[in-house]
């Protein structure tokens, strides 16, 4: 099994945040990128497989300031021998899939394959509504998505089609596309060039570029490997299961989570793609490890503040929260992994917004009590 650390990109403590504007506190981002560097090094050092943060920007609260995923996650390679760095991810709706394509693509050959992805839609209107790639692409939260309102739809046509655009620039030399919301080449093609001919391709015999390619195509072929969040809707599943994008469940329902793969794997099977649970789904949480329950109470206490605080005036559900000693996230794990049969574990933790210390110690811990259970580490040292 493969252990995955994902990161909030909270930048201050509560105290910090409650004084308000800690997001531009340069002393704190300061403090954030070293705490980042060391818990990155030990990651990589402990045998954890990935380290992977969201996309956000304009967040001055100091909550989620993770504001460039390529950038950051060369960031997380540059400081890591052998782990992997992961965007969880582009949001869709805020960038030109091709720009997007070509920077993964370049970001994928300075890491050499250290890399994997994701891609998402955008819950947080100030900055999809600031970023927005098209006029009037907004946000979409879970009540735009169970209301499958205009907002939604609009939403939902950019991330797919961009996607779908993404791995078309990956998977060949040149390509052109006439979508919904995007055309590459432009109608009429562009002004080609006397070396288009000589030395490219996608120039016609009256010099106009009718197909592009990204250069470089990625390291990894055919693409690194994607993943998907999964934010309580039966398209999205199913869309990830016509791309071949995993998806990441943070749920302790067990019960959701099994109808889940079900649902990924028929519709695989649909679209020529037999699949099994494993290929459908990783599964995660919350970690809060600790012997001392009232430890654990007070951790607890500090994640719901978190959460109540940002999250859940969005309309976000709290993610499954991994809480106890070993032995009994061991059995939560065991339990989900039974049902499941998932081989990747994403872990969300205190990162920001609980003291470094302490965060460590639980990483360390989960390594030598829990992982072993699960895992074993690769001739390199990560566990796999």
């Amino acid at each position: 099994m493969k252990f995955h650390l994902m990161q909030t990109g909270v930048v201050g403590r509560r105290h910090e945040i409650e004084q308000g504007m800690a997001g531009q506190r340069p002393e704190l981002y300061q403090r954030f990128l070293e705490e980042v560097v060391n818990y990155v090094k030990l990651a990589d050092e402990l045998g954890f497989y990935g380290y992977c943060q969201p996309e956000h920007h304009l967040q001055i609260e100091g909550f989620e300031a993770n504001n460039h995923p390529g950038m950051f996650s060369l960031f997380v390679g540059q400081h890591c021998k052998r782990m992997h760095a992961g965007i969880m991810g582009y949001t869709m709706t805020t960038h030109n899939p091709v720009r997007v394509a070509e920077e993964i693509a370049t970001l994928d050959h300075m890491l050499q394959g250290r890399l994997y992805c994701g891609f998402t839609r955008g819950y947080h209107a100030r900055w999809v509504d600031a970023y927005g790639i098209k006029e009037g692409v907004s946000a979409t939260t879970p009540d735009n998505v169970k209301a499958r309102d205009e907002q939604d739809a609009r939403n939902r046509s950019l991330f797919e089609e961009g996607v779908r655009v993404v791995k078309k620039a990956w998977a060949n030399d040149v390509f052109s596309h006439k979508g919904e919301n995007w055309q590459f080449p432009p109608e009429g093609g562009s002004t080609g060039h006397p070396a288009y001919a000589k030395y490219g391709k996608g120039q016609d015999e009256n010099g106009i570029v009718r197909e592009i390619g990204i250069a470089p195509l990625p390291y990894q072929r055919p693409h690194p490997p994607i993943y998907g969040g999964f934010a309580a809707s039966g398209r999205t599943i199913d869309f990830w299961a016509e791309e071949g994008g995993k998806l990441i469940v943070l749920s302790d329902n067990l019960d959701f989570c099994e109808s889940l793969n079900n649902r990924y794997i028929a519709t695989a099977s649909k679209n020529g793609r037999e699949v099994t649970n494993t290929d459908a789904s990783a599964w995660g949480g919350f970690l809060m490890l600790t012997d001392d329950k009232d430890r654990a109470a007070k951790l607890m206490e500090e994640h719901m503040w978190f959460w109540d605080e940002w999250f859940i005036p969005m309309g976000q559900r709290p993610p499954n929260v991994l809480i106890g000693t070993a032995d009994e996230i061991a059995d939560k794990i065991g339990e989900a992994h039974d049902r499941l049969g998932f081989d990747e574990l994403f872990l969300m933790f205190g990162q920001g917004h609980l003291e470094p210390e302490a965060n460590q110690e639980e990483l360390e811990q989960f390594i030598s009590k829990v992982a072993p259970r699960f895992s074993t580490k690769n001739a390199e040292g990560t566990f796999v």
